[in-house]
């Protein structure tokens, strides 16, 4: 089974502390030896994208991610077109950036219709398959909690993208598991059993507590839930995945410490739980 995580996975996701700059969190990362972080592409173009990169290099801090991708489900065909056009430029903006994962929130429902929202998804990711292969970059579909299905993503188990990315080449479609959205679904383990290992491009951490304070915003600090973040863990380990562990927080409560106290309560729950 291996030894425990140390630091040397962990990767600090951008929406955790978006209080810091991507040149301020690069350097408190690599001021605590975190080599990794996970982007967003709206901070990234704040910053600029020949800028973001740059203060990576000088810190020393790889990107795990950039999220994000996705959205394809669209009422008209011009509108469709519209966003497989912005996943390409998401495509070039991760390669830029130096990595090689592009997580895919997918989309929600279109015009009540959930099974054709759905093949929308299908369809955009096949479409958009060829700039990422040309690009180096892989596309990750990350299954959201379901209740999110209506206006983020169609894709609400491990097993549908699973199934969904099984249709098109390991090579440059995986998957991104988040614990918060899969935690609780009853076939978890067997579903992260079956993943094939090249199409495990992302695992991240964060946990699930009692009152939920928000839906977007209520993911809570590792340790203070109700998730076995060791035990899922260890599942996405022997299903062959070794690379990098994002905290993705989103929560109102952590954003309003000061960001030097969030990253080193981030680090060392991190340590203490997964």
């Amino acid at each position: 089974m291996g030894a425990e995580p140390g630091a040397d996975r962990l990767s600090i996701n951008q929406a955790s502390i978006p209080a810091w700059s991507i040149p301020a969190l690069a350097e408190a990362c690599a001021a605590r030896d975190i080599g990794w972080i996970g982007l967003w592409r709206e901070p990234v173009a704040e910053t600029g994208l020949a800028a973001a990169s740059r203060s990576l290099r000088d810190a020393g801090v790889k990107v795990s991610s950039l999220c994000r991708g996705g959205f394809f489900p669209a009422p008209d065909a011009a509108a469709r077109a519209e966003r497989l056009d912005d996943n390409r430029r998401a495509i070039d903006e991760a390669a830029a950036l130096g990595t090689n994962t592009l997580v895919l929130v997918v989309g929600g429902v279109v015009n009540h219709d959930l099974e054709a929202s759905r093949a929308m998804v299908a369809d955009g990711i096949a479409a958009i398959v060829p700039h990422a292969r040309d690009a180096g970059v892989k596309l990750a579909i990350e299954p959201l909690h379901p209740m999110f299905a209506a206006d983020r993503s169609v894709v609400v188990t491990l097993k549908q993208a699973r199934e969904m990315a099984a249709a098109l080449p390991a090579e440059t479609v995986g998957i991104a598991v988040d614990v918060y959205h899969v935690w609780w679904d009853p076939d978890v383990g067997q579903e992260i059993a079956a993943l094939d290992p090249e199409r495990i491009l992302g695992f991240h951490v964060n946990d699930w507590i009692v009152p939920l304070p928000d839906m977007l915003l209520g993911r809570g600090m590792m340790g203070d839930g109700f998730i076995d973040l060791r035990g899922l863990r260890r599942q996405i380990d022997q299903a062959g995945y070794d690379g990098p562990i994002e905290v993705e927080i989103f929560n109102q409560a952590l954003r309003d410490l000061p960001p030097d106290e969030a990253l080193d309560r981030i680090k060392a729950r991190y340590l203490e739980t997964c």
